[in-house]
């Protein structure tokens, strides 16, 4: 697959899609794993691949290291997408899944906030890099 800002673009477009279909029929207030089966549902109906909870293992001066961090999901093998359901996000959230994109070398990632009354008031914040900004626009 050769990826572009179009590509990520749209598929980001997608995901939020499926997101809202969740938020929309379950409403806020469950924990996260709820959300994730949603989810898992929403995004194998509208065709998507993806992983979940897989391992971030990582290698750190050619040592390999077993942290047992683990993404949420990992859509079509390049957005990472982390889930939460918490009354106020945290910039170690934000922080958290920088590490994620950097580590996993993936251009885009997505936070999502289940517990608000809409997605888009409080409920989703999308974060790009230079893997991101360095792929051609189409």
């Amino acid at each position: 697959m050769n990826l572009s800002k179009k590509y990520l673009d749209d598929l980001t477009y997608k995901i939020i899609g499926a997101v809202i279909e969740v938020h929309r029929f379950v409403g806020p207030g469950l924990l996260e794993l709820a959300y994730q089966q949603c989810l898992i549902k929403e995004f194998k109906l509208r065709g998507l691949d993806f992983k979940t909870e897989q391992t971030i293992d990582f290698h750190y001066k050619g040592k390999e290291i077993n942290t047992k961090l683990r993404y949420d999901f990992l859509i079509e093998n390049a957005v990472i997408l982390e889930l939460k359901s918490v009354e106020k996000m945290n910039s170690i959230f934000e922080a958290q899944l920088l590490t994620y994109m950097k580590l996993l070398k993936k251009p885009k990632g997505m936070l999502i906030n289940f517990n608000v009354k809409n997605i888009f008031d409080a409920g989703q914040k999308t974060f790009v890099n230079e893997i991101y900004r360095s792929l051609p626009n189409g």
